[in-house]
């Protein structure tokens, strides 16, 4: 419902907690507000109720109505369902079988159809596409979900693309670059991919974990509520899941960075400390795209397409 990754998370952020972001509301909503009163008299009689309720509201995206552009974006797809770990998802793919695959990973609350920029253009330099649609996200079943298990399906849809034809890339957006690098996700055997292509990712689950309880006006001890929890589910620290730490085990041959400099979701701040932690990525700038409008900018496209071959 309100993942600080989302692309409503703009429409309910408030002026005087985030004076540079692009407020589309004068204050914030009702709904908003109600959440925040709940929110605000668990904490002071039931701490461990209020970090529950506040989880919950983090791994549940709401499914946003199709948009227009949207309606025909899939047609001329193959879909299928693919069993994965966390549950059946959607999976698209055009191009030749055994083409090049590259494989497309979207960000919280979009769908595969998102990526419709990119379709056209990858299948024209001779690439395979393939996309999902995560758990609880577009045509894939569910509610719920987290980076572990956004992980684990997109490393399924990896290995099922790698089976029919070689895997050339992996280009994921936001939440969904944060599980790519994070889990990490590789290729089948280890092999080296060779190329990655990360758009506005965070830098590390802390930076997500204090944009939320900011906007939900919780304590900081319900951060570390959450960074205990996150532990207790993958035996994991969560300072492991950071992409500059866990992503170069994914063994790419070249790395690239796209964020813009007017990110209102992700900082393009975050972008800079990925790009200088990670041993030989290259951070590229973009500028009044934000956080999701750079998905759709021919020239980001072109400049994807070029790095890709």
């Amino acid at each position: 419902m309100l993942n600080t990754f989302s692309p409503v998370y703009q429409l309910l952020m408030s002026e005087n907690a985030y004076p540079t972001s692009a407020v589309r509301y004068p204050s914030p909503p009702p709904a908003l507000h109600l959440l925040r009163w709940q929110l605000r008299v668990l904490q002071a009689v039931a701490p461990a109720l209020a970090f529950r309720l506040a989880w919950r509201v983090f791994c549940t995206p709401q499914r946003l109505p199709a948009k227009a552009w949207e309606v025909n974006v899939l047609d001329d797809a193959r879909h299928r369902m693919l069993p994965t770990p966390a549950g059946p998802v959607a999976v698209y793919e055009w191009g030749a079988a055994t083409a090049p695959a590259v494989v497309l990973v979207h960000g919280w609350e979009h769908r595969a159809s998102f990526w419709h920029a990119w379709l056209a253009p990858l299948q024209a330099a001779g690439y395979r596409v393939v996309a999902l649609d995560a758990p609880a996200h577009g045509a894939s079943p569910g509610r719920q979900l987290n980076l572990t298990q956004y992980g684990a399906a997109i490393q399924a849809v990896v290995e099922a693309a790698a089976a029919t034809g070689p895997v050339r890339a992996l280009v994921a957006h936001s939440f969904g670059g944060a599980a790519v690098a994070g889990v990490p996700v590789r290729l089948p055997g280890g092999a080296p991919l060779p190329r990655l292509l990360l758009l506005s990712v965070p830098v590390h689950l802390r930076a997500v974990a204090q944009r939320f309880t900011d906007l939900l006006r919780l304590p900081a001890s319900q951060i570390s509520r959450m960074e205990a929890h996150i532990e207790r589910l993958t035996g994991r620290p969560w300072r492991s899941f950071a992409p500059a730490v866990a992503g170069p085990g994914i063994g790419a041959e070249k790395v690239l960075l796209l964020h813009d400099e007017t990110d209102a979701i992700v900082p393009f701040a975050e972008g800079r400390q990925i790009a200088a932690a990670w041993p030989g990525a290259t951070l590229h700038a973009t500028r009044s795209l934000g956080h999701n409008r750079i998905l759709r900018d021919a020239g980001v496209v072109a400049r994807a397409v070029g790095f890709l071959a």
